[in-house]
This record gives C-alpha cells, sequence and structure tokens, in this order.
C-alpha cells in the first residue's frame, strides 16, 4: 500500500465504507498519514470523516473534523450526512448549528440531511427555522431542497404548510410528484394520492418505480379495484413488471380488494421473488382468510431458502393462532397467544380485535382498539374489526361515531366493508327501514355484502317488501348464490306468503343452483380447524 495514490487511498475508504469494514478504513486512515507525512489533503479529509460517520463512529469523525485547518461545506457536510445515515438526528443539527457559527453556507447537499433529520425528531419548528435559511440562500426552488422541505412539513404534521410549499414549487420534477403522493398514502388519503397522480400525468409527468409504487398502494387502501386494474396494465406495457417492488405492491393491491387469485398469478409469474414478495403473499392469504394457503406459501418460501422475518413469523403464526382461536370462540386462548407475542403488529392486533368482535365483546374491543393506537396505526382492517364489534354487541351509537369520524380522525375514507358493517348494526338493532335508507345516501353502488346485511335483518325483522328489493339487487350481482335465494324463500315462508316462497325455490332450480350448494365450506372450514393446529405446531419451523 506504500506506492497508493491519494485517489486510489480515496477508493479503499469507499470499499470501507460499502463493505462495512472499520478494521479497513482505520487501517487506510494510519496509511495515510504513513504515506503523506504531512497535512491530510482535503478532499482525504473529506473521505475520512464520511467514512467514519457512515461506519457509525462519531467520535472518530468529530475528532478529525476538529483537526481539519480549513473545514468547507462539504466537510461538514460529510458528518452532517453521516450522522443522519446512522441514525443520530440530534447531532447532526448541532453540528449544522456549529456550521452556521463558522459562517459556512449550506448547499443543497446539506438542507436535505437537516431536513429529514428534523423530520425523524419530529421537530416542525426547526424544519421551518431551517426553510426560511434556505429560503434566504436561494437554495429552497432546488428540487432536492424542496423536495425535502415538503416531506419534512408533511411528515411532521404541518399539512397547510406542505401544500402551500408544493403549490409554490415552480419546477416539480418527479421527485416533488412522489413525494406529494406517498405523503398522502401514508397519511390515509388515497383519494387524494390518486388524484394528484392523474395531475401529474397530466402536464406530461413520466412516472418511476416509485411513483407506481406509491399509486398502487392508494388504489390498495382505498379497494379501488378497476382503476389499480388499468395501473396494472400500464406498468405491463410500460415494461415495469419485471420490478420486484412493483410486483410486491401489486400482490398486496390484489389482496387487499379480496382477489386473491388475481394476487397469486402475479405472484407465480414473478422471474424474481425476494422476502417481501412472499411476506406479502402470506399477509394476502392471511386477509382473505385463507389460513390454509398462508401456511402452504410460507412452507414453500422455507424450501425455497427464504429467510425467515418477524413480520412473516408472526403473520403466519400467531396471528393465525390469534385469529383461529377467537373465531373457534376460544377467547382465553386466543388472548393468551395475543400477550404472550414478543412483538404485535398491525396483523396481529387486527386479529385480536376481530376475536372479541366475533364475541360480540364491543366494550374488549373498543378497549384494544384505543390501546393500539399507541404502538401502531388503525388501517382499514383495523376500522372494519371495531365496527363488527359494535354490530355483534348493539353498540349502535358508538358505531357511528366511530364510522363518522373515520376520514377525520383516523384519515381512512369509508369503504364497502365498512358501509355493510353499519347496515348490519342497524339491521341487528331492529332499525331495518334506517339501514335502507342508509343505504341509499351510499355514494358508491352497494356490494354483496351491503345488500346480504340488509336482507338478513329483513328476515329477522319480518320485513319482506325491503327483503324483496335487497334480494333483487342481490340476485343481479350473484344470481348463484343460493344462500341468498334461501334466505328469501325463508322470509317469505315466516310471513306466511307461501306462494312467493315457493316461487323463489322455483327460480333456483331455473339457474341451476343445487340445494345446500352453500353450506359445504362450512364443515370444511370446522374440520380445518384439528389440521392448521398441527400443521402450524410440527410443520412449519
Amino acid at each position: 500500500m506504500t506506492f497508493l495514490t491519494p485517489n486510489s487511498l480515496a477508493s479503499i475508504l469507499e470499499t470501507a465504507v460499502s463493505t462495512h469494514s472499520s478494521l479497513l478504513g482505520r487501517a487506510t486512515h494510519a496509511q495515510i498519514l504513513k504515506t503523506l507525512q504531512c497535512a491530510i489533503p482535503p478532499f482525504l479529509s473529506i473521505h475520512l470523516i464520511s467514512m467514519y460517520s457512515k461506519l457509525d463512529l462519531p467520535n472518530s469523525a468529530q475528532r478529525l473534523l476538529q483537526l481539519t485547518p480549513t473545514r468547507c461545506v462539504v466537510t461538514w457536510t460529510a458528518l452532517i450526512s453521516g450522522s443522519v445515515q446512522t441514525g443520530y438526528f440530534s447531532s447532526a443539527l448541532l453540528y449544522f448549528s456549529k456550521m452556521r457559527r463558522e459562517n459556512i453556507k449550506p448547499n443543497d447537499f446539506t438542507f436535505p440531511c437537516v431536513f429529514k433529520a428534523s423530520t425523524e425528531l419530529c421537530l416542525p419548528l426547526t424544519g421551518k427555522q431551517i426553510h426560511v435559511i434556505a429560503f434566504k440562500l436561494g437554495q429552497i426552488n432546488d428540487k432536492f431542497v424542496g423536495c425535502s422541505a415538503f416531506d419534512m412539513y408533511s411528515k411532521t404534521g404541518l399539512k397547510l404548510e406542505a401544500q402551500r410549499l408544493f403549490d409554490e414549487t415552480p419546477l416539480r420534477n418527479v421527485a416533488v410528484w412522489n413525494a406529494y403522493i406517498s405523503n398522502a398514502v401514508l397519511d390515509g388519503r388515497p383519494r387524494k394520492a390518486i388524484d394528484t397522480f392523474i395531475k401529474f400525468r397530466r402536464v406530461g409527468g413520466e412516472p418511476d418505480l416509485i411513483t407506481l409504487c406509491a399509486f398502487m398502494n392508494a388504489c390498495a387502501d382505498a379497494r379501488y379495484l378497476d382503476l389499480g386494474r388499468q395501473l396494472h396494465g400500464f406498468v405491463i406495457r410500460s415494461g415495469f413488471e419485471g420490478d420486484v417492488s412493483v410486483a410486491n405492491g401489486i400482490i398486496d393491491f390484489y389482496g387487499k380488494c379480496k382477489e386473491v387469485e388475481l394476487a397469486e398469478m402475479v405472484f407465480n409469474g414473478m422471474g424474481r421473488r425476494n422476502s417481501v414478495s412472499w411476506c406479502t403473499m402470506v399477509a394476502v392469504c392471511e386477509q382473505n382468510d385463507e389460513k390454509e394457503k398462508a401456511c402452504m406459501v410460507f412452507s414453500m418460501g422455507r424450501k425455497e431458502g427464504i429467510e425467515l422475518t418477524d413480520y412473516m413469523v408472526s403473520s403466519v403464526i400467531s396471528a393465525a393462532l390469534v385469529d383461529m382461536y377467537g373465531k373457534c370462540g376460544s377467547i382465553e386462548d386466543c388472548e393468551q397467544v395475543f400477550h404472550e407475542m414478543p412483538e404485535r403488529n398491525l396483523v396481529s392486533w387486527n386479529a385480536m380485535i376481530s376475536g372479541y368482535a366475533h364475541q360480540g365483546d364491543v366494550d374488549m374491543a373498543v378497549t384494544l382498539f384505543e390501546e393500539m393506537q399507541s404502538e401502531a396505526v388503525p388501517n382499514y382492517v383495523t376500522l372494519i374489526c371495531v365496527l363488527s364489534a359494535c354490530s355483534r354487541g348493539g353498540a349502535v351509537k358508538l358505531g357511528n361515531e366511530i364510522f363518522e369520524s373515520m376520514r377525520d380522525r383516523y384519515g381512512i375514507e369509508p369503504g364497502a366493508e365498512h358501509y355493510a358493517c353499519i347496515v348490519d348494526m342497524l339491521g341487528r338493532a331492529g332499525m331495518v327501514e334506517r339501514a335502507y335508507e342508509f343505504v341509499q345516501k351510499m355514494p358508491f353502488r352497494p356490494t354483496i355484502s351491503v345488500w346480504g346485511a340488509l336482507l338478513n335483518a329483513c328476515r329477522v325483522y319480518g320485513e319482506p317488501k325491503l327483503g324483496k328489493i335487497a334480494a333483487d339487487n342481490l340476485f343481479k350481482l350473484d344470481p348463484k348464490d343460493s344462500g341468498n335465494h334461501v334466505l328469501l324463500s325463508n322470509m317469505f315462508a315466516a310471513a306466511g306468503r307461501w306462494d312467493e316462497a315457493t316461487l323463489v325455490r322455483k327460480e333456483m332450480k331455473d339457474v341451476g343452483i343445487r340445494k345446500g350448494a352453500g353450506c359445504s365450506w362450512v364443515t370444511a372450514k370446522n374440520k380445518s380447524f384439528v389440521w392448521m393446529r398441527d400443521l402450524l405446531v410440527h410443520r412449519l419451523l
């Protein structure tokens, strides 16, 4: 190493960073001191400070900075950037303050780092002060600086300031649009994200991988199946289908829209899958109550040598057990598994709340819902579980309050499942007319689950007129479902309207529905309990 040039030594320092080798970095530093035998050139000082910062050796980086006689913006930025990358956000802001005291002007690399530090520490006031400095120095119009400032405002809750900055940005590149769309998704405003994507396309914007992933997440959160399918077609036409991240987003989208077969089709067609792909497919099966299939996917992943992740294990074992015990009525076992989990994620919280919902224990479900918000952010499924608990527990007032607060308090746009829960809740409470009025005021076309909930309420409370309306709509959406025909027939029979009951039975034969066709899955589901338990205990790991 004696004859290495300064440029070669700089390359070795970069290798030390990329290989996370502090030993190589320190050895190279020693060689620099031995070889040069004089003051270290400024560009090598920058490489050394950056290397020590990125290898999580902040004391060495700071000491080297102090020994550097001529400190410049690049030197300070190397220290600040390394501190941010290793999670020392407070130190990064402190270094920024010291740099300013030396009258050194930050550049377009410095500002994104300190904006990120402000974001991670949730210090919007500090972020505003940095914004003022960037504005005074004429840096705020830089696409990376402006994008970082917007991201800071969005993630620290200053939505108006974020919107104002976005509107005032003269030249919006794809990074700025991506930040806007991504933050709208994170805020639980999928409709806003979608509208922004459409606006982006109208002004001639070309989406990249980040744009596509963010837009697909928005479609998934809002359950916009048709729109997501259109984007899937765009992905194929644009040649992005081979990207793993995009494919993972599409799988997640189809899973949340209850299109498990389409999710499987994308998963099976992937040329290369990573651990996220397998986790996503497992989660898709979990979300759609296909527990056995989730176990099979998990086993397949293990056979292919996929590394176990906490999320995958908790999804397939802990949440599966919590969900299984809850649905089988064993709430004590459900609670035991839940409380023994070393780390709970959103899936396990939802499963436990769902367990209480199945028991009709609305008090425990709501208590757990409030408790989870200190550890996890409620999502679309969480609100379904809570509203279902209100429905089964007869908590009409509370259920309505939670439903009405979904947009403002939780940032979640109510979907068909949420509306179905309210219809079911009103129906169970005997408010059948009110439930029908609620259906009529829905902002989109009622789904099978909505009409099904209304039909069941009409059967229980003897409302054949409204029941016929619900059934007619159900038959249009799913004419082959025997359960709906049986419900309608039994409702007419209970009301003494035998001719109409007989007519419904005749219609079942005419459309080719065999007797008992809708009941076989119940037995199969009960039988799967023992199989699933044995599989989880003996085969998975």
